[in-house]
């Protein structure tokens, strides 16, 4: 059975997302993605280009 659509959105944050919660450009959001991709990537998990954990995203940044 294929998860919920809302569900897996909440998950994983996009660009755009990550713009609005962290009130930057862009350029900015491709760059802190990228960043916290590798920090996951160095801890032995799987990342996909152009998203970030919800989760993880707002722990690194504070909220």
């Amino acid at each position: 059975m294929k998860p919920d659509k809302q569900a897996e959105k909440s998950k994983m944050a996009t660009v755009d997302e990550v713009m609005e919660i962290l009130q930057v450009s862009k350029s900015t959001a491709y760059h802190t993605m990228q960043r916290l991709n590798q920090e996951l990537k160095d801890k032995g998990f799987i990342t996909h280009a152009g998203r970030v954990p919800r989760s993880y995203l707002l722990k690194r940044c504070g909220f």
